[in-house]
């Protein structure tokens, strides 16, 4: 238990790294169909945006309760994985990769060490 807000983070990158390639490398083409029906649906840009990070937070909830069989943890993990996603993208909207990474990981392991210590 000492070390679960460090595991849970790394997950949590794994998952996001792991959602990004399945999206733009394997399902890229249904990606942007399923994208363009999210727009059709949705009244405003914002809206779809919010959808997408929802969906996306529904991915790594099921993926991190999988991994550490608690979906207390799985929603836990997905909620602050898509508080973090829409902060910084109103914030800081063009991140280069390792500065995003880096945001990810001590905001969610900041987060995971307040609730379950060190």
């Amino acid at each position: 238990m000492e070390l679960l807000w460090f595991y849970v983070a790394i997950a949590l990158a794994i998952s996001d790294e792991l959602h990004g390639r399945i999206v733009w490398n394997i399902a890229r083409d249904f990606y942007i169909v399923f994208g363009g029906l999210l727009s059709t649906t949705f009244h405003s840009v914002t809206e779809t945006w919010i959808a997408h990070e929802f969906i996306e937070a529904v991915f790594h909830f099921i993926l991190i309760s999988i991994v550490f069989l608690s979906f207390k943890i799985g929603f836990l993990a997905a909620l602050i994985h898509f508080f973090i996603d829409i902060t910084h993208s109103i914030t800081m909207p063009h991140l280069p990769w390792p500065v995003h990474r880096a945001l990810h990981f001590t905001v969610e392991s900041l987060f995971f060490i307040a609730l379950f210590g060190l």
